[in-house]
């Protein structure tokens, strides 16, 4: 069983805050031609449940990514604020968002199929596929 801890963090400029009592400890990078795209390298986050809560949402702006999940992001300075599930409403924030030193553990990477071969990581992770990461999905349900 993961851990799940309470945290907070904000955006780059601070107009956006973010607060999450589920965090799960256990961080993972996603591979996917998206996530690529959208931060120029895999997206490290984790999942943080449905209950999350923002301050300053009239900042966030969101993006229809793909037909299961949208990003949001703060309007102001940019910062990648969270991937959502549209099903679910399930977050997956970026470790890079929390304020606190959280002790993260590397744990898993997902879209392994997609990853560009120019770089590898050094930690021994589970490696998904998409689909094996959407069963995953469908069997946490």
């Amino acid at each position: 069983m993961s851990e799940l801890i309470e945290s907070s963090g904000s955006c780059l400029c601070g107009k956006v805050h973010g607060f999450s009592k589920s965090v799960n400890v256990n961080a993972g990078a996603c591979h996917c031609s998206i996530c690529g795209r959208w931060g120029g390298g895999p997206l490290f986050a984790v999942d943080c449940g449905t209950n999350v809560t923002f301050d300053g949402e009239e900042n966030i702006s969101l993006f229809d990514s793909s037909e299961w999940a949208e990003r949001g992001f703060c309007r102001q300075c940019g910062t990648h604020l969270f991937y959502r599930l549209k099903e679910t409403q399930k977050y997956y924030l970026p470790v890079g968002l929390f304020d606190e030193g959280i002790d993260f553990v590397f744990d898993h990477e997902i879209f392994s199929e997609e990853k560009p071969s120019f770089y590898n990581f050094a930690e021994s992770t589970k490696k998904m596929t998409e689909v094996e990461f959407f069963a995953l999905l469908k069997h946490d349900e």
